[in-house]
């Protein structure tokens, strides 16, 4: 009886950092396998994501559609306004929807760019040292001057604003915090002991670079990069609130927060919403995020 119940007890901490055994990437799964809130939160956000992915199907109502005589409904079943109707009549469940495809693109598209321009010049700064390292590092820290929310606003506000103008500013502001990373990421690789035998061997820099650098500087840079959508999200609605992304009538959870706050004494449940929908998709992805770091951690 003893035997079958520790067959199928959960692993404890010795078991579950077993590198040797499964390799890097196969513990990581292993521990998020048990992992229960990174799971749960996973699943919530992946649901998210189907759900504005598949907004045109599952939206009840044309997002677009007013009627003066519908303006904020309460939620309910009637007339299959699950979630009641905006200032112009509109249907909430249905711009809601519609507008997480445009939140959460203008929150993950900026910093899948960023880690893309600014891991590439992180590992270049770190790889190459000296007046490489000082060229790209001293323009990066130009961008340190200045918080990100106003850089991205000042930015945004420069370029006139738009949901186009809103993931170029953005992702500029997410480009020197993810070059940082690397950087410092590939610094304390490209002197370990296996990196100085691949070049004794006389392998070409590249390879050096893509086999043995890259891999072991990627898992920050991703867990890092996954960190910042969340940060992303609350900007992109904060730069739409301001006027400075999503124009209307396109619905966006932020440009949805600053024409509901008007109703907020009228009908709060409906005007808070948006809100709800920005801070679950947030802590989500925190926790997600968090939950690969703690996997990605073979010193845990």
């Amino acid at each position: 009886m003893s035997t079958a119940v520790s067959d199928t007890a959960a692993p404890d901490a010795a078991e579950l950092a077993l590198p040797t055994q499964r390799g890097y990437w196969g513990t990581v799964g292993y521990r998020l396998r048990y992992d229960h809130v990174t799971l749960f939160f996973g699943a919530l956000l992946l649901l998210i994501i189907l759900a504005a992915v598949a907004a045109p199907l599952l939206a009840p109502f044309d997002p677009y559609q007013e009627s003066i005589i519908r303006r904020l409904k309460p939620p309910g079943y009637q007339d299959r306004y699950w979630l009641g109707t905006d200032e112009l009549g509109r249907d909430m469940l249905s711009r809601l929807l519609h507008g997480g495809r445009i939140t959460l693109t203008m929150g993950i598209l900026p910093v899948i760019i960023a880690t893309l321009i600014g891991g590439s010049l992180g590992v270049l700064a770190g790889f190459a040292g000296g007046v490489v390292n000082m060229s790209i590092m001293r323009v990066m820290d130009v961008f340190y001057a200045f918080p990100s929310v106003l850089l991205a606003v000042a930015i945004s506000g420069a370029m006139g604003g738009g949901a186009v103008n809103g993931m170029i500013a953005l992702t500029l502001v997410f480009i020197p915090p993810l070059c940082r990373v690397a950087e410092t990421a590939t610094t304390q690789v490209r002197n370990l002991d296996f990196v100085d035998a691949a070049r004794a061997t006389g392998a070409p820099m590249h390879l050096v670079v893509r086999h043995h650098v890259i891999g072991n500087v990627l898992g920050p840079i991703l867990i890092y990069a996954s960190s910042l959508v969340s940060v992303a999200i609350i900007l992109a609605s904060g730069l739409s609130f301001l006027g400075l992304g999503v124009k209307p009538p396109d619905p966006d959870w932020g440009l949805m927060l600053n024409a509901l706050r008007q109703a907020i004494y009228v009908s709060p449940l409906v005007a808070a919403m948006p809100g709800i929908a920005i801070l679950i998709t947030s802590i989500s992805m925190n926790l997600v995020s968090d939950g690969l770091r703690a996997a990605m951690d073979v010193r845990s």
